[in-house]
């Protein structure tokens, strides 16, 4: 399936938000808790962990990859509990769950999985926390996504791209605000 075909079937639709994401999140949590025996930090991140952000109804989660482990094990036991490895993706791990032949399923996850000192993978906390706590950043993140939403409805990568440069400067201001305040 090419770029546009997939565009069609999964288009960017902005819902608003859903007090059983969190909810949401912990169950699929506590999935790769099991997987993985507990030992790794499992983050709920993207605008479905921010409350009253509006969002597509996707659950993102990011995972401490496993400590010395082969990316050839994770896939192996990613895929073994039904997560589709995305092989587009070379930055980091991704996985997919919920995205069915027809459409997204009613619960649909995306799981990004890096070592803690990949930063820049890492920094998604930090960007939801800082969501969380101004709501005027929020806000101006929310309009944003609206707006990419409707010039790339079809276009997940363009989507994703342009809301990643508002991510990579929002978060780099917050941090040099913060130093400044040391």
């Amino acid at each position: 399936m090419n770029r546009e075909e997939l565009g069609i079937l999964y288009p960017i639709k902005l819902v608003r938000y859903d007090l059983k994401w969190p909810e949401l999140f912990l169950k699929e949590k506590s999935i790769l808790e099991r997987i993985w025996y507990g030992q790794i930090r499992i983050e709920h991140i993207g605008s479905t962990a921010v409350p009253g952000l509006s969002a597509k109804p996707t659950i993102d989660i990011l995972m401490e990859k496993p400590l010395d482990m082969r990316d050839e094990v994770i896939i192996e036991r990613m895929e073994e509990n039904e997560y589709l490895h995305m092989k587009e993706q070379t930055r980091h791990l991704m996985f997919v769950k919920g995205y069915g032949k027809n459409g997204l399923e009613s619960e649909s996850y995306h799981i990004h999985i890096g070592p803690l000192d990949q930063e820049w993978l890492w920094d998604r906390v930090f960007f939801r926390d800082l969501l969380r706590n101004d709501r005027k950043e929020a806000l101006r993140y929310e309009d944003l996504k609206r707006k990419l939403a409707s010039r790339h409805s079809n276009d997940r990568e363009a989507y994703t791209e342009a809301k990643s440069e508002y991510i990579e400067r929002a978060t780099k201001e917050a941090k040099a605000r913060l130093k400044g305040h040391n």
